[in-house]
């Protein structure tokens, strides 16, 4: 069973750019010196979980999956998550850096309404073939905003899809906000958005006169645009007390997203679904 692909986007941004900063360590508003962390040289964090989420994008049916998520840094490159992918971060980060620089390939799939489509109605339109999204991604990082272990990144994705699905481009900004709360617990908050061009809006949120006959629901034709906009809260607690030795740690996800434009406007969201857009996760991550 697929989850929402946009529940696996909040996970990089905020597990991938959170757990991977070098400086973890606080204990209340007093900071404490690290002299070596798990996070200095090559990591590797892996884990899994249960995620709750639209059953397509546009959809007020949830659905629980499995989430699994693997990150880390090995030779000074960072590999991340990007939903169904992965993305590589070439650039080393400099030690003691104010900023650092972000650039490298990313791959994602995407399963949206390619299976567990819980509505009749929709899932009289058809499934839809999976997409492989290619492209580069690129971002700047500035370490020590408000404090000694703190960050702010900006970044942004330009996918293709190469599958021959919805043959469009995505256009995926973000800006992220990671901060430690105690040596034990971090956190992030990130808000982000995609814009995408008039073949991704027709695959996904159009009807034709045949999927209208089919389904009862009024012809549509979507054009590209900003699809969505959201906002999402990662909390990540160290199960021994210190995060920055490695080890389990539990990691809260929160989501939202608001669906915009014709996305929004189609009958699959506007009359069988919803523009507001929730998710949840609970996972278990072990780092070494």
């Amino acid at each position: 069973m697929k989850h929402s692909n946009l529940i696996r986007q909040a996970v990089l941004l905020s597990v991938g750019l959170g757990l991977s900063s070098p400086l973890l360590a606080q204990e209340g508003p007093a900071t404490v010196p690290v002299e070596r962390s798990v996070f200095d040289g090559d990591y590797v964090t892996v884990g899994g979980g249960v995620a709750v989420g639209p059953s397509y994008e546009g959809s007020d049916n949830y659905t629980i999956s499995p989430l699994p998520v693997v990150l880390g840094s090995i030779g000074g490159v960072d590999f991340q998550p990007r939903g169904p992918g992965i993305a590589f971060d070439f650039i080393p980060d400099q030690k003691d850096a104010k900023v650092d620089f972000i650039f490298g390939p990313v791959v994602r799939a995407r399963f949206d309404r390619q299976n567990s489509i819980k509505d009749p109605v929709v899932r009289s339109l058809g499934e839809l073939d999976f997409a492989v999204e290619v492209g580069p991604f690129a971002g700047i990082q500035v370490n020590r905003v408000l404090n000694p272990y703190d960050s702010l990144t900006a970044q942004v994705d330009l996918r293709w899809d190469v599958a021959g699905a919805h043959d469009g481009m995505v256009v995926f900004p973000s800006l992220t906000y990671f901060t430690p709360l105690s040596r034990s617990i971090v956190t992030s908050l990130s808000v982000n958005a995609e814009h995408v061009d008039d073949n991704y809006a027709n695959y996904y949120f159009s009807i034709s006169p045949a999927g209208s006959t089919a389904s009862g629901l009024p012809s549509f034709t979507a054009t590209g645009g900003w699809k969505n906009v959201g906002v999402t809260s990662l909390t990540a607690i160290d199960l021994d007390g210190d995060v920055t030795n490695g080890g389990f740690s539990l990691i809260f996800l929160g989501s939202y997203s608001r669906i915009l434009s014709d996305a929004k406007r189609s009958p699959v969201t506007a009359i069988r679904g919803s523009a507001n857009q929730f998710f949840g996760a609970l996972g278990v991550g072990y780092t070494f």
